[in-house]
């Protein structure tokens, strides 16, 4: 009996941060990250209806003059962003109903969870507005095994490494996720949100998807890159995310964690991330192009 009450207490007592230190050391430490967010431009694909960001440098109000290093010993940048709706972004349930968590309301929970990835590559390849369907999703379990409950599910269309082609936000047909497939992820497998390449969930003239998903309390990610770089199964997916009051969109950085002997990504690098190495060209202002460049 003793021994039994022993156990008992040993399986309740909570986790220190030790063990979860060993975690890292032994694992995560040891994986490979693989950034899967489009960076930010004044250019960045969106939507037609929200127009174009402005990038400029920040100007010091007592002067009306930028921040220069030569100057003040430092320079900012101030954003002029169009929309929240913007790059890689996780959309909140607030996009479209306001009886649910805007950005800064959804939990931090959300922020490592684990990452599937179906391919819907070659179907697109024939059909280039095909939309993931219960089928494919039944075909990648009967591979790899049932979802996770609580994971993320990236749907893969390599429609993304068509990022910044002119006239791309308002291309009528674009792969996308049906309306069965993401009632089948969330109310059958209970996922925390599925993610696709493109702007919308899908090419439909009443964007079924996503007003489903929205309107009932649900997030999604959009405009993910680079998903050829992740495995089918077997990554975790790391999510930063803002924190606007009432924000009704959110630029987030989404990066895959990998196994340590995946053939993309990054490792940690203790002597080369810490400090940062000085890089070949300095950073300055192009005006031409409306942003820093080297």
């Amino acid at each position: 009996m003793l021994k039994h009450l022993a156990l008992l207490a040993l399986l309740s007592a909570p986790v220190c941060a030790q063990d979860l230190w060993k975690v890292y050391r032994d694992s995560l430490g040891q994986a490979r990250y693989v950034d899967l967010s489009h960076t930010l431009e004044p250019d960045s694909t969106v939507w037609r209806g929200f127009g174009p960001s402005k990038f400029e440098p920040a100007i010091d109000p007592s002067t009306g003059q930028s921040y220069r290093y030569d100057h003040d010993g430092f320079e900012a940048t101030r954003y002029q962003l169009s929309t929240d709706q913007l790059g890689s972004q996780l959309d909140p349930p607030a996009h479209w109903n306001p009886d649910y968590p805007a950005i800064d309301e959804i939990p931090v929970s959300y922020c490592l969870r684990p990452l599937v990835c179906i391919s819907i590559v070659e179907q697109v390849r024939k059909n280039p507005d095909y939309s993931l369907q219960v089928a494919d999703i039944l075909a990648w379990e009967k591979r790899y095994g049932t979802i996770p409950a609580g994971s993320v599910v990236m749907v893969r269309s390599d429609w993304s490494k068509r990022w910044g082609q002119p006239g791309l936000a308002a291309d009528s047909k674009f792969p996308g996720v049906s309306l069965a497939a993401l009632k089948l992820l969330h109310q059958q497998r209970h996922i925390l949100f599925h993610g696709h390449e493109p702007l919308d969930t899908d090419c439909s003239t009443d964007l079924a998807g996503e007003a489903w998903l929205l309107r009932n309390g649900y997030t999604q990610a959009e405009g993910v890159a680079h998903l050829d770089q992740v495995p089918t199964r077997g990554a975790l997916l790391l999510t930063g995310f803002p924190k606007f009051r009432g924000g009704t969109g959110g630029y987030a950085r989404f990066v895959a964690i990998c196994p340590a002997n995946w053939k993309y990504g990054v490792r940690v690098n203790p002597l080369s991330d810490s400090p940062l190495p000085k890089l070949p060209q300095p950073l300055r202002w192009d005006a031409s192009k409306g942003v820093r460049i080297r």
